[in-house]
């Protein structure tokens, strides 16, 4: 099937498989401290994952919420609403994406054989993993990877941390030496350049 790349404020991450547009509002919606929105709350308007324009810009980026969804009902099974809940504790409380977003995601997911959704005691339709979903995260583990880490460097912004100059510097060069390296990206070196990088990543992150 097809490969599809999906573009975040922090990069692009390139995914195996095809992955289908959500038939739904934009995935950033939802709702912040400061009001509701496109992922408008102490980020000050402009979303950490993507997206376009100023104030209202939404949170997640194309496929992103997706793969999030996808990481943590991994971790254990989830009905929408602890989806929702496990998303805000994670921007400690500062962001939770609208149940508008969410339901829709989970339904499309589930359209696709990724997840399964059976109801429990309660009436709750709890979702799991297919074989078909593990297969998939387990093809595109760099861009979960990925999304995940993104969700963490967010994460600090909230809490108001501020990223040393000499790190913003490094971190050009490292793009740079990454967008001049010499040579061709074979598959061998793309590879090497992405573990490399994603090492890096698990370093800094502490992971």
């Amino acid at each position: 099937m097809p490969s599809e790349k999906g573009h975040s404020m922090f990069g692009h991450h390139r995914l195996k498989h095809g992955w289908r547009e959500p038939r739904c509002g934009p995935e950033g919606e939802g709702r912040g401290r400061e009001g509701r929105g496109h992922g408008r709350g102490r980020f000050g308007g402009p979303g950490m994952f993507g997206g376009r324009g100023g104030p209202g810009r939404r949170m997640f980026g194309p496929g992103d919420l997706r793969i999030v969804a996808l990481a943590l009902i991994e971790k254990e099974p989830r009905h929408g609403y602890d989806l929702i809940k496990a998303i805000e504790a994670m921007f400690g409380g500062a962001y939770a994406p609208s149940p508008g977003v969410v339901y829709p995601t989970l339904s499309m997911l589930a359209d696709e054989g990724l997840i399964a959704g059976v109801e429990d005691s309660a009436g709750k339709r709890i979702f799991t993993l297919t074989e078909a979903g593990q297969a998939w995260l387990n093809d595109n583990r760099t861009a979960v990877d990925g999304v995940m880490q993104r969700m963490a460097l967010a994460a600090r912004l909230v809490s108001g941390e501020q990223t040393p100059d000499v790190v913003k510097e490094a971190l050009h060069t490292l793009r740079q030496a990454v967008i001049m390296k010499p040579g061709e990206w074979s598959d061998v070196e793309t590879a090497r350049v992405v573990e490399s990088l994603m090492r890096a990543v698990r370093e800094v992150s502490g992971q």
